[in-house]
């Protein structure tokens, strides 16, 4: 068995956490893992396959119950990577009254996971217990240990699983068995978090992506940040360093919840365009006119293709500054019905800011470079309004409802202060001296996304990096991800690749840059790299040339968007070229 020391170490490696616990000797420490993993794979026996691995995640309600295994808080930390799991500890066997407890206390549970061991007590109470369980819920059983108790479960529907090794790697398999990040027999069909030496990586060779971050601190590119990579449908690098602010207290944790900026329009806006064009609602030939009416009788715009906006090349203006022409009475600090926005804390704006002054003002807005590159939010701003026009519902709403869920993104979406603690979202600005010149925690950073309600086709879109993974694996795995089908490969394919004669870009997506003296995004990364940056210190790329995802999230711009270390010290470049230089160098 691996040793106590180091197993906390590479436990605290694949779960996230901050930096400064690294384990000395990672690579010894990881191999020891590795080897410790695979024979409690071998040593794992699923004498009823039942329901697993569990498919749909929407609406499942699940419990974990841990009725007497010793390594519960490895096994629920892994569980609840793929969906949000509840934890309950189970009564003690001398409890007679114990199962009618937990009958009650399991009232709203729709999925039960108990957790057994060689020192539970089987007897016919327990067995009884199961039996009612399993009438009204989907119940799974797992149990360590070196006995086979797997008779005693015979007769009963529920999933049993058993590994021999009461360990916490025998956890780790066991929990990933039950979402299909790891599988005996077929592959995987979730993400499986595990150690660089997995996919053939010495971990030591990722060690120079904390130099790197350390760097980034010291000279206020970002107060901290978070680096996840995936190699091969794997978790391998899950790291959170630094803070919150360079003041506070606060240190940043890899579940924390990021302002993704410009990766909206990859990760919410360009996703329901893709599935919309494969239903074929919306046509990227299509002119914008089709969608929206008001376009068809300006000359500048009524025949510009749905593909050309994509493109960014339209002939929109780049942005326009909504917040300089705020006017007396447009802002309150009460809330109100004629001030129902939030902005920020106590900031209001005035109801319908957008439908009655920015709307109008972004149609009437000329365009005048149509066929030239222009890199435009105002294009993702008309795209939500042609989306939300085919589809007949709010863009946070169907991608809430058509990806985020199905998938088991947990934090992802927009508005995140409806839904999550305001110390879990990071902070972006606190002294933009131009709009609202408070701290911004929770609200979208970009002003006209802000003003336009929290919910726009170019920003608003928040998410922990796991979340991010979720979702880019599943465009890595040609929209194949948990079992389902998200999108054909041939759609995947056509948004991802360049389509553009004038620039590198995809529909929506970024992608690598033709000239390599440009380094962008990394100098290593292949041609076939697509993905997108934003403009609070956030990226994530996705190389099919060699099976990787990199996630970089940051709070670059707090507490100002004048700092720009992050692009003059490309930090997020040579992290992912450190991470390519791994994969080359293998296990040395």
């Amino acid at each position: 068995m691996i040793n106590k020391r180091i197993a906390s170490f590479i436990l605290f490696a694949i779960f996230g956490g901050n930096v400064t616990l690294m384990a000395q000797d990672s690579h010894q420490g990881n191999l020891l893992w590795l080897q410790n993993e695979r024979d409690a794979e071998k040593n794992t026996v699923i004498a009823n396959k039942g329901s697993i691995p569990i498919i749909g995640l929407e609406d499942l309600a699940a419990v974990s119950v841990n009725m007497g295994a010793a390594n519960s808080a490895v096994f629920n930390s892994l569980l609840n990577k793929y969906v949000k799991v509840d934890t309950l500890q189970g009564y003690p066997p001398t409890d007679r009254k114990g199962y009618l407890h937990l009958n009650d206390d399991l009232k709203l549970c729709r999925t039960a996971i108990f957790q057994f061991s060689d020192a539970s007590v089987y007897d016919q109470q327990l067995y009884g217990f199961l039996q009612e369980m399993e009438k009204t819920k989907t119940v799974i059983v797992t149990v360590a240990g070196k006995t086979d108790h797997t008779d005693f479960f015979k007769g009963l529907k529920a999933s049993v699983l058993w590994c021999k090794k009461a360990s916490p790697e025998g956890a780790a398999v066991l929990a990933q068995l039950i979402f299909g990040g790891i599988s005996l027999d077929k592959t995987p069909i979730r993400l499986k978090y595990t150690v660089p030496e997995d996919v053939g990586i010495n971990r030591a060779n990722l060690d120079s992506i904390a130099l790197v971050m350390k760097e980034a601190i010291a000279a206020t590119a970002a107060p901290g940040g978070v680096v996840m990579v995936l190699k091969d449908g794997k978790v391998i690098y899950n790291k959170a360093f630094g803070k919150h602010t360079y003041t506070g207290n606060r240190e940043t944790l890899t579940t924390d919840i990021f302002d993704m900026a410009s990766l909206t329009k990859t990760s919410a806006t360009t996703l329901e365009v893709m599935r919309l064009v494969e239903q074929g609602k919306l046509g990227l030939d299509s002119t914008i006119s089709k969608y929206i009416a008001r376009t068809r009788d300006m000359t500048d715009k009524k025949d510009i293709m749905v593909k050309e906006v994509m493109l960014h090349q339209a002939g929109f203006t780049p942005f326009i500054p909504f917040y300089t022409q705020l006017k007396p009475g447009d802002m309150s600090t009460v809330k109100s019905d004629k001030y129902p926005t939030e902005v920020a804390d106590n900031y209001y704006i005035r109801a319908n800011y957008y439908q009655d002054v920015m709307w109008p003002q972004m149609l009437a807005d000329k365009a005048l470079t149509r066929g030239k590159f222009i890199y435009s939010d105002l294009s993702m701003y008309y795209m939500k309004e042609i989306v939300e026009k085919v589809s007949a519902s709010p863009l946070n709403v169907y991608t809430d409802q058509h990806f985020y869920k199905p998938l088991g993104m947990q934090t992802a979406g927009f508005l995140p202060r409806d839904h999550f603690p305001k110390d879990r979202i990071v902070p972006t600005t606190e002294n933009d001296s131009w709009f609202r010149d408070m701290l911004v925690q929770g609200f979208v950073d970009d002003p006209g996304a802000a003003m336009a309600g929290g919910v726009s086709g170019h920003a608003g879109f928040f998410a922990s990096a796991n979340d991010m993974a979720i979702l880019y694996q599943m465009l890595l795995n040609k929209g194949v991800y948990g079992g389902q089908q998200y999108y054909k490969s041939e759609t995947v394919t056509e948004f991802t690749s360049g389509q553009s004669k004038v620039s590198r870009r995809g529909y929506g997506f970024d992608r690598k840059d033709p000239d390599q003296s440009k380094g962008y995004p990394s100098y290593l990364a292949s041609s076939k790299v697509f993905g997108h940056t934003g403009y609070t210190g956030t990226c994530v790329w996705v190389d099919p040339s060699c099976n990787l995802v990199y996630i970089f999230l940051s709070n670059r711009v707090y507490p100002d968007a004048k700092r720009n270390a992050l692009l003059t010290l490309n930090i997020r470049g040579r992290i992912q070229d450190i991470i390519y230089r791994a994969i080359q160098k293998g296990t040395r």
